[in-house]
């Protein structure tokens, strides 16, 4: 099985970061791939650098179209998630969808840690019908590229973090960065602590294996015959329905 681990920003870095959690989360057997866009934003905080990302990520997996088996979206907003379960012929988990998914079969609320922008958060599980399931946001005072260059005194803010949302009545925690992929095998918490990438792999694996097919009808199903101008050559043959 081989599973493509998609970033949306530019930021190498992460990339690597979120191939090697989802690695560690992988069945044996997976092959894990990794993909950072040519274009974009080098982190998304803002609802403008998220539509622009959104173009890179569709872009980056138009050159994997039927070469993997499924994908895996390393960004916490699942940066056109939608858009690329329609167009890919292979199932696309976003990472907060899937963590958020997992929380909620292991109890009854869950909190979320996040480096900036909780109106996006809200707005997203609200999206996935969750807002009732979310018992509150913690921002913690560090960035993305912090996480990168002190990974040590960013995991004790997040420990803190998800130790007041525990207190505050959350049954499991979500780790919504992409920075912050791995942090759950690092961080010792009194509820469960859930990393999207190892979360988002998992599932993967289990709709590949499951060997659902893909919608033939309605909004999920691969566009077809759809002129474009400018995008790149796999992109726009995507979108003819010739990319697979």
């Amino acid at each position: 099985m081989r599973l493509l681990v998609c970033n949306a920003n530019t930021t190498v870095a992460i990339t690597k970061l979120c191939a090697d959690a989802a690695r560690a989360a992988a069945s044996p057997g997976t092959e894990i791939m990794e993909a950072t866009p040519r274009f974009g934003p080098a982190v998304i905080a803002t609802r403008a650098e998220n539509a622009i990302a959104a173009h890179g990520v569709l872009d980056t997996l138009a050159d994997h179209a039927g070469r993997v088996d499924a994908v895996v979206l390393a960004v916490s907003y699942d940066t056109a998630l939608e858009a690329a379960r329609a167009a890919m012929p292979c199932p696309v988990v976003g990472m907060t969808e899937a963590a958020a998914m997992t929380a909620c079969l292991l109890g009854g609320r869950f909190g979320l840690v996040t480096f900036s922008a909780p109106a996006l958060y809200r707005e997203l599980l609200a999206a996935y019908g969750l807002a009732g399931r979310l018992s509150g946001i913690a921002m913690i005072g560090a960035t993305a590229t912090d996480a990168l260059d002190d990974p040590d005194a960013v995991d004790a803010k997040v420990a803190d973090a998800a130790a007041r949302l525990a207190a505050e009545g959350a049954d499991a925690v979500l780790l919504a960065g992409a920075a912050m992929a791995g942090m759950d095998r690092r961080i010792t918490t009194t509820v469960p602590l859930i990393c999207g990438l190892a979360a988002g792999t998992r599932m993967a694996e289990m709709l590949v294996r499951a060997g659902y097919r893909k919608p033939q009808a309605g909004s999920y199903a691969a566009p077809s015959g759809r002129a474009s101008t400018g995008l790149s050559g796999p992109l726009a043959a995507l979108l003819r329905g010739k990319g697979a």
